[in-house]
């Protein structure tokens, strides 16, 4: 029973990730508004779960909310300078205003909501960017999948048992190790330097990071799972708190570089 146990959820999270793999693929490929209006989707949905989390019973504000985070992404990316700022600036500092439980929490988690959302349609406008759209996808992919697998299966020292008491150390080199081997793939495929192999392993400790930065908001506010629109894994931020962290890396090497973080 007990090593049943450990496997029991596998077969609810592998249907609901086959469906959501389904759908995001043909998003991803066919770009421009197709993958505009996924992000759109994602990002209200994420804002709705934070401010439900934070301040339970809000049902009005957290639609409201959500709805602006929606609208802030497609303004930002088809506007000037200062209308991108704005655009993702208004339902953080909305919520800002409006939110009393857990303000903090809300003002450091909600821009990086919109970060990464405009990090994700800005990426995939590139010229290169389906490549490196899925790339940076399979690396936040193989980090969950090598240490759900090598956690379950090897086991050992917990990562970071206050946040996150399942999380172990196997776990998390293995899914650093696996995007190691995703970036030397892709070393391949791109044309890449033998950089890009740190930069998946970098990519992956970002991914990490997210995945332990909402599992410290969920400890903190008392609940289990962002929502439960996803059978097997909760809410949307559940799922793509990973995504979050390392898709906020990536924006912020190319603000730096003015390029997708890989060297020929």
């Amino acid at each position: 029973m007990i090593a049943t146990s450990k496997w029991d959820d596998l077969k609810t999270r592998t249907a609901s990730s086959l469906f959501m793999v389904a759908v995001g693929a043909g998003e991803i490929w066919l770009g421009g508004p197709w993958f505009m209006a996924l992000i759109v989707a994602v990002c209200g949905l994420m804002f709705w779960e934070l401010v439900r989390m934070l301040v339970p019973g809000a049902e009005g504000l957290a639609r409201a909310l959500g709805g602006l985070a929606a609208l802030g992404v497609p303004v930002a990316i088809v506007g000037n300078t200062l209308l991108d700022v704005l655009a993702l600036a208004v339902p953080v500092l909305c919520g800002a205003v409006l939110i009393k439980r857990h303000r903090l929490i809300f003002n450091l988690y909600a821009p990086v909501i919109m970060l990464a959302g405009y990090a994700l349609v800005i990426l995939r406008d590139r010229e290169d960017g389906l490549t490196w759209l899925i790339w940076l996808i399979l690396v936040v992919v193989i980090t969950d999948v090598a240490g759900y697998f090598a956690g379950r299966m090897i086991g050992g020292p917990k990562f970071w048992p206050a946040i996150s008491p399942k999380k172990t150390w196997s776990g998390t080199v293995a899914g650093w190790i696996g995007a190691g081997v995703l970036g030397a793939v892709f070393m391949s495929i791109s044309g890449a330097g033998p950089v890009l192999i740190l930069i998946s392993m970098g990519t992956s400790l970002a991914s990490q990071m997210g995945d332990i930065a909402e599992s410290a908001i969920k400890r903190r506010v008392g609940v289990k799972d962002s929502s439960r629109l996803i059978p097997g894994h909760g809410g949307v931020l559940d799922r793509f708190d990973g995504l979050i962290g390392a898709a906020l890396l990536v924006l912020i090497v190319m603000l730096i570089y003015g390029q997708v973080p890989v060297v020929r």
